[in-house]
């Protein structure tokens, strides 16, 4: 059984943990040197302190004591996120080359892999549960490696990665109740406690940036609890769960790939054209953008945990449908699609627009 108590005291050991090591975090970055420096790539314009993702890794490690869980994989689960954050805050300090940082999430993987944290199979409709045999391993790879740098790609604005993240580890928490995953709710609360204490110093205007450090963490813990609670679900589109739950930041990845692909540029190099940008470029400010992405972000959890507990093939079609639709409302906002029109979307700013100018009208006549 879950006890509710610890999980609860969990949570705000991981949340004041976090909360309060930022300020002796912050100012270690400063003692360092571990700057974020503006240049053409990036939206802010003042010298600010990196390595807050260390507040986060140690905030969700005091979390974890107190739960203290006994799970035979707990070792490797540990070793791995020392690894990657390892490698963040050396990323953080040098900016190392992307094949030695790639080289840390790899290690990290094998570490994992090595101790049976495997992708073994997935579900799917007539089929049933399909088991993938040796290509277990090369997926079990691609999935860390992959969510990883996912999440590391998304934050690009104040609070983006840590709120993105926060809204996926809590649409896992759910499932992960519901489907009596003992040790990915533990893992979930402290993750979730440790990023709301960030968040504080984090959001719009940010006083620290978690660096590397945080979103390869953050990336590999997501990584982590999706194997050992989404990819064990019996529900129909298993496969496609932990995918749904992560749309944002995969969705964004995925289509910049494409966008590079397509443009004949280098895929490891980085532009100002991810989602973050693109909404700026709308004319939504810093923070709007921000929490409309939180916006998208709840929208995919949501139709993840009604994926998971669909018991027929009617709902799993129909969230498939309303699924459709978001990520071609995110193509046509990364410009994807339509060659740059964007029908859907316009509608969408101008039904929202209504609703305002509605709303406004409405206040002035109930004045008196």
């Amino acid at each position: 059984m879950f006890n509710l108590t610890e999980l609860i005291v969990a949570f705000f050991i991981a949340l004041i943990s976090s909360l309060l090591l930022t300020y002796p975090i912050k100012k270690l970055a400063l003692k360092m040197g571990v700057m974020d420096v503006p240049n053409h790539r990036k939206i802010h314009t003042s010298v600010t302190p990196r390595l807050g993702g260390l507040s986060i890794y140690l905030g969700t490690v005091l979390g974890m004591l107190y739960i203290f869980p006994d799970h035979p994989q707990m070792s490797a689960i540990t070793l791995g996120s020392l690894i990657v954050v390892v490698t963040g805050m050396i990323d953080d300090k040098y900016q190392i080359r992307p094949i030695i940082k790639l080289s840390g999430q790899l290690l990290a993987a094998v570490v994992l892999i090595s101790d049976g944290i495997i992708i073994e199979k997935i579900t799917l409709p007539v089929f049933g549960v399909i088991e993938l045999g040796y290509f277990s391993i090369p997926l079990t790879i691609l999935w860390i490696v992959g969510v990883t740098n996912a999440i590391n790609l998304i934050d690009g604005l104040d609070g983006l990665a840590a709120g993105v993240s926060t809204i996926a580890i809590s649409s896992i928490l759910v499932m992960a109740i519901i489907d009596y995953r003992l040790i990915v709710v533990y893992i979930c609360v402290s993750l979730i406690g440790s990023n709301l204490g960030f968040l504080f110093h984090n959001f719009h205007p940010a006083k620290i940036y978690m660096g590397d450090t945080g979103s390869l963490f953050l990336g590999y813990s997501v990584a982590v609890i999706s194997m050992l609670g989404l990819f064990k679900n019996i529900a129909l589109f298993s496969f496609i769960i932990p995918i749904i739950v992560l749309g944002v930041p995969i969705l964004d990845t995925l289509f910049a790939i494409v966008r590079r692909m397509v443009n004949k540029e280098p895929i490891m190099m980085p532009d100002k054209k991810h989602v973050h940008y693109q909404l700026l470029a709308a004319g939504f400010s810093h923070r709007t953008t921000v929490l409309i992405l939180y916006g998208f972000s709840v929208l995919f959890g949501g139709l993840a945990i009604l994926f998971s507990l669909a018991t027929n093939l009617t709902v799993s079609y129909l969230v498939m449908f309303a699924l459709l639709i978001l990520i071609h409302i995110f193509a046509e906002i990364v410009g994807i699609v339509g060659k740059g029109k964007k029908p859907v979307t316009k509608m969408l700013w101008k039904l929202l627009a209504k609703e305002k100018t509605y709303q406004r009208e409405k206040d002035v006549e109930q004045k008196p």
